[in-house]
C-alpha cells in the first residue's frame, strides 16, 4: 500500500460526537478513521474525496476495548455497597439481574450473589 503520509494519532482531531479522527487532506477534504476501526486494529485513514490514504500511528494498548460500552448494549457493570461506618453492616445497594440474556446474576461465571467485603 502506498501511503501519502504517516501521521501520529495525537496530531489528528477527534470528534466525540461521531467517534472519528480526522486530518486535513491536500485536496481540501479530511482523512477519516473511526474509533471502531482503530479498536479493530486498522491503521489506514482514507479521504472520501480523493484516492489518498495515510497510515495512522498509534499504540493499540491505548485503545483496548475494556467493555466500556458498545452498540450491543454491553458495558461496565457497577455494583455498589453501602457501609454505615462499621465493618459489620455492609449491604449491597445495586445488583445485576440480567446480563446478555442471563437471568441468574452471573457474569462470565462469576456470581454476584457471593460478594464479600473485608
Amino acid at each position: 500500500m502506498n501511503f501519502y503520509d504517516e501521521i501520529e494519532i495525537e496530531d489528528m482531531v477527534f470528534d466525540e460526537n461521531i467517534n472519528e479522527y480526522t486530518y486535513p487532506c491536500p485536496c481540501g477534504d479530511q482523512f477519516k478513521i473511526t474509533l471502531k476501526q482503530i479498536k479493530d486494529g486498522e491503521d489506514v485513514a482514507t479521504c472520501p474525496s480523493c484516492s489518498l490514504i495515510i497510515r495512522v500511528i498509534y499504540d493499540p494498548e491505548d485503545f483496548f476495548d475494556d467493555d466500556d460500552g458498545d452498540e450491543n448494549g454491553e458495558g461496565v457493570i457497577l455494583i455498589g455497597v453501602q457501609n454505615d461506618g462499621s465493618n459489620d453492616n455492609v449491604e449491597e445497594t445495586s445488583a445485576v439481574s440480567s446480563i446478555n440474556g442471563s437471568s441468574n446474576g452471573s457474569i462470565n461465571g462469576i456470581s454476584t450473589d457471593g460478594i464479600v467485603v473485608a
